[in-house]
């Protein structure tokens, strides 16, 4: 069966762009319909020939917007096959939508003055997709509402994981459950978040920080709620304060190229490569204006989940990149204000929990976006890097998938790990007050004890009554356990 839309421009023009994740093909229908991945179309609805342009409408109309395979099908469209639908058309919306697309894509200006009587009509359809801050455009009469803007932009379809997800409002319950905790549960609690989310940060690059190392990153999670917005300067000094080797410690954006390696050899070994320098900085400058433009005007968990995989994607340090990522989401949720006080979401603990998620949604985008790269090995310490794609492929991605995984880690930070914390201090406090109402045992002791119980599910081993025989009565131990055991019992 013949593909059309968006699969015919990307086979038939031979696109350098990521293949469309859903497929529209002519097939024994009466109407447009989803059939699994398929996009399944009549006959008499399919576009007649072979018509760049008219593949465009069609997929502009049923297809939603592909920024970028139609950054590439627009250069190929000559100007006057527009003007000439123009004057059969001159306010059909797909028309508009492809003519400001095409003026905006390509940089020219078509000769074409005369007013559009229409009303605005957004780019991206809220109802499919998450929209952004609008911008007008007077001459086609079509709002940009995009993650972004028509230099880079994030595509964020309206899924029904991510709208369960969205209608948790799990950074409000997350405000909600920190306010009903004693105050210096909560201190304990926000403490216990960010060590453990610095350990677990670099646990997810099979990195074991130093003491020092830890303390600098604990400070840099603090450095969020500071509200400062992003800017090179700023983010050369995060990635400074992450970064322990001198010789790593970055003084702008990369100027040359850097890649992810996963341990084979050759370049069978390079799993992924971002931009290359110059593109990698025009990208930075976009993805920065979106994080300190559209935080407090695009739900902040969106807003991190864009920052964070988009900052990823461009690699804009040779060493850092992973830590830093992390850290924006907590910056751009302080950013926005959907975090006060403090309050730190264990993302990374959780993500550390879900690794293989994790590394999926990152490779939505970067397993393709290898394909288009050229790798010679040329001996133990040298690669040569040729990019074979077009820049369409990093100025526009489509981030549904790190933005759902981040939504479901935020969700998994909330109701798993500081639920799972703030349980096991509330107990630890209460056996600790019962032993110290009934025995004399040293304040040390008694910690740890407590500690290696709750966390042995309610037993205190052999091992451990041996090392503290001789400092702690053998019926604490017993007590201990009892202790723990009810109050997991209730749990």
């Amino acid at each position: 069966m013949p593909v059309v839309g968006y699969a015919y421009l990307h086979d038939a023009l031979r696109l350098k762009a990521i293949a469309p994740k859903r497929v529209a093909m002519v097939k024994p229908v009466t109407r447009v319909s989803m059939i699994g991945d398929c996009l399944a179309v009549p006959q008499s609805v399919a576009p007649k020939g072979n018509s760049t342009l008219e593949h465009i409408f069609f997929a502009l109309k049923h297809e939603g917007i592909n920024l970028g395979i139609l950054a590439q099908a627009l250069e190929s469209v000559p100007a006057e096959e527009l003007l000439e639908e123009l004057d059969k058309a001159p306010n059909s919306v797909f028309v508009r939508k492809a003519c400001y697309l095409w003026e905006g894509l390509t940089n020219q200006r078509l000769d074409y003055e005369a007013s559009v009587n229409s009303r605005f009509l957004p780019l991206f359809d809220p109802e499919r997709y998450i929209t952004g801050p609008t911008v007008r455009n007077t001459r086609w009469r079509i709002e940009f509402n995009g993650l972004g803007s028509l230099r880079y932009c994030a595509t964020v379809e309206r899924t029904s994981e991510l709208e369960a997800l969205l209608s948790l409002d799990i950074l409000g319950r997350a405000k909600t459950f920190m306010a009903t905790l004693p105050a210096e549960m909560m201190d304990r609690a926000i403490n216990w978040a960010y060590l453990h989310e610095t350990r677990d940060s670099f646990a997810i690059e099979k990195e074991e920080p130093s003491e020092e190392k830890s303390r600098r990153f604990v400070q840099l999670l603090r450095q969020a709620h500071d509200g400062r917005e992003l800017s090179e300067e700023y983010l050369v000094e995060l990635q400074n304060s992450t970064v322990s080797n001198p010789f790593d410690k970055a003084a702008l954006f990369r100027h040359e190229q850097n890649h992810l390696h996963n341990g084979l050899r050759g370049a069978a070994g390079v799993s992924y490569i971002p931009p290359e320098p110059d593109l990698c900085r025009e990208l930075m400058d976009e993805l920065m204006r979106f994080a300190n433009q559209s935080s407090r005007k695009v739900d902040p968990l969106v807003a991190a989940a864009v920052t964070a995989f988009g900052f990823v994607f461009l690699h804009p340090f040779m060493d850092g990149n992973g830590r830093l990522s992390r850290f924006l989401i907590h910056q751009t949720l302080c950013h926005s204000g959907a975090l006060e006080n403090g309050l730190l979401l264990p993302v990374s603990v959780a993500m550390k929990h879900e690794e293989s998620n994790y590394l999926a949604a990152l490779k939505e985008f970067s397993q393709p976006a290898r394909d288009f790269w050229n790798v010679t090995w040329l001996d133990a310490e040298q690669m040569a890097f040729e990019f074979i794609g077009h820049p369409s492929i990093y100025r526009f991605w489509d981030a549904t998938r790190c933005v759902e995984f981040t939504l479901q880690m935020a969700r998994r930070a909330l109701e798993v790990e500081l639920r799972e914390e703030t349980d096991f201090l509330d107990r630890y406090d209460r056996i600790i007050k019962a032993v110290n109402q009934r025995y004399d045992v040293r304040g040390s002791d008694l910690s740890k004890l407590v500690m290696m119980c709750l966390d042995n599910a309610g037993k205190v081993s052999r091992h451990r009554r041996k090392q503290f025989q001789y400092s702690v009565p053998e019926a604490v131990f017993e007590f201990i356990e009892a202790e723990a055991g009810r109050l997991l019992a209730d749990a």
